[in-house]
């Protein structure tokens, strides 16, 4: 099978499999500045323009969500609404990366971490 399109959630008993080529893919938000991490796409992309307060909205038990820093002009600070693992990340250097997993139980879990400070 080459390609498919699903228009809705996608759940599989066995896992997914991705090739080395290929992986796994999902649309990409490009933030800059304040504002709102959306839930709808698997990576968020910040461009900090000074002093930034982001925020992330819990999200549905097993999401993942990756936010990286892409341009520095500033120290974002992201407060999700239920977190683990904290209060807030601060993004500081081109490069710092989180990945975020939610779940029912405790809100947004850290699963890894490039560079971000945790406070």
């Amino acid at each position: 099978m080459a390609s498919t399109t699903f228009s809705g959630p996608v759940t599989s008993t066995a896992g997914f499999v991705g090739d080395i080529t290929g992986g796994i893919t999902g649309d990409v938000q490009a933030l800059s500045g304040a504002g709102a991490v959306n839930l709808t796409s698997l990576i968020t992309e910040v461009t900090t323009t000074g002093t930034n307060a982001l925020t992330l909205a819990n999200g549905t038990s097993g999401q993942v969500k990756i936010v990286t820093m892409t341009v520095d002009g500033g120290v974002g600070t992201l407060t999700p609404a239920t977190f683990a693992n904290g209060t807030t990340l601060a993004f500081q250097d081109v490069g710092d990366t989180v990945t975020l997993v939610y779940t029912t139980a405790v809100g947004w879990v850290l699963a890894s971490n490039v560079g971000v400070t945790l406070a």
